[in-house]
């Protein structure tokens, strides 16, 4: 979870815990108003059996990470300890204050993130009609009234950052697929490539490689054959292989950028006007197309810039985080070799939460 959706999860659940610190807080005033030491004793459990049933619910609806199983069993959980503060907290303090009434508008206000709406809508009857019931037993309107007058005002305001949060991870979530949409359309042209260059000859040597077996005597002359084909195929597969690896690297930025840009990410690429020598560019493009997938793999950039000059390629984005790139990278590690080899050089450094790199031509 990256820094932006991980402020956005905290500040959901500071703004849902409100919802637990009601149930905490104003029915445990009734635990002072109560003269009889059992009913506050059972008072006193219902309200820390139902706050901390309800934590964990709420806990579960905005932590992507909690499964689906354990998010059933706290649900199932939270409803039994909601039934039990019926009879645990209801008598608490009498017709004088009105505990269990701010407890039911706490399941009210839950209520939209227990699952499908025929749940919620249950839970919502069976809370009105326990509040309809203590108001009677108790000859006291006002656990209705709380129960349903506030329980419909924290659903409004809950039920918004819900909505926020909800939002926030589709969007997240669409985001990472279109990253590996993206990097699964790279794999499937290169595979297609590689099929439609070696498919021809592929065929036509299972094809010789039949007619030796079937016909001995012409096997030493389709052997010959044989040989020259798969020769020829292999220094095709070599020289696609190589052109991939060794792409244009104006050809390389833009589809980088455009990789970028579809993933929801500001790229800006800056190029000189006229190409670089080729031995040039073949030594940058495998700096770019890393540091592109840096970004889309183990980043949460939300701009990105590319900068190419005759000396080298600047690339830098607002995703690192709060650590620095693993200098044991293999990635990074080999791309440095290789430049080294030929007097070039590859720096990274991290400041203010900008990840640059930086690769130099000699």
């Amino acid at each position: 979870m990256h820094a932006r959706l991980r402020r956005a999860r905290i500040a959901t659940l500071a703004t849902l815990s409100t919802t637990v610190l009601s149930s905490l807080l104003l029915p445990g005033i009734g635990l002072f108003r109560e003269p009889d030491p059992v009913r506050a004793a059972l008072g006193g459990l219902g309200i820390a059996l139902f706050a901390l049933a309800q934590a964990g619910v709420l806990y579960a609806a905005v932590t992507p990470a909690v499964s689906p199983a354990v998010h059933r069993k706290l649900t199932w959980a939270y409803g039994a300890a909601a039934a039990a503060s019926v009879p645990l907290v209801g008598p608490l303090a009498g017709p004088g204050w009105e505990s269990w009434a701010w407890i039911g508008a706490a399941v009210l206000a839950t209520s939209p993130v227990l699952g499908r709406r025929p749940v919620a809508a249950a839970v919502i009857a069976a809370t009105v009609a326990a509040a309809a019931a203590l108001a009677w037993w108790h000859g006291d309107l006002g656990y209705l009234t709380i129960t349903v007058a506030v329980g419909l005002c924290i659903i409004a305001m809950n039920g918004l950052h819900l909505w926020l949060w909800t939002l926030l991870v589709e969007a997240d979530e669409g985001r990472q697929a279109q990253a590996r949409l993206a990097a699964a359309e790279e794999r499937l042209r290169f595979a297609r490539d590689v099929h439609d260059l070696l498919g021809h000859d592929l065929s036509v040597i299972a094809l010789k490689a039949e007619l030796a077996e079937r016909d001995p005597a012409r096997a030493a002359r389709e052997a010959a054959d044989l040989r020259r084909l798969a020769a020829a195929a292999l220094t095709d597969l070599r020289r696609a292989v190589h052109g991939y690896q060794q792409a244009d690297l104006r050809a390389q930025v833009t589809a980088i950028e455009q990789v970028l840009r579809s993933t929801g990410i500001r790229c800006t690429a800056t190029l000189p006007g006229a190409d670089l020598p080729q031995d040039a560019a073949a030594r940058l493009a495998p700096v770019v197309r890393e540091a592109g997938t840096n970004v889309l793999r183990h980043s949460r950039a939300t701009w990105c810039t590319i900068e190419v000059t005759r000396d080298g390629v600047t690339i830098a984005n607002d995703g690192a985080g709060e650590s620095p790139a693993d200098p044991h990278s293999t990635g990074l590690r080999g791309l440095a070799d290789r430049l080294a080899e030929s007097g070039g050089t590859l720096r990274t450094r991290l400041d203010g939460g900008v990840f640059t790199l930086e690769a130099t031509l000699r």
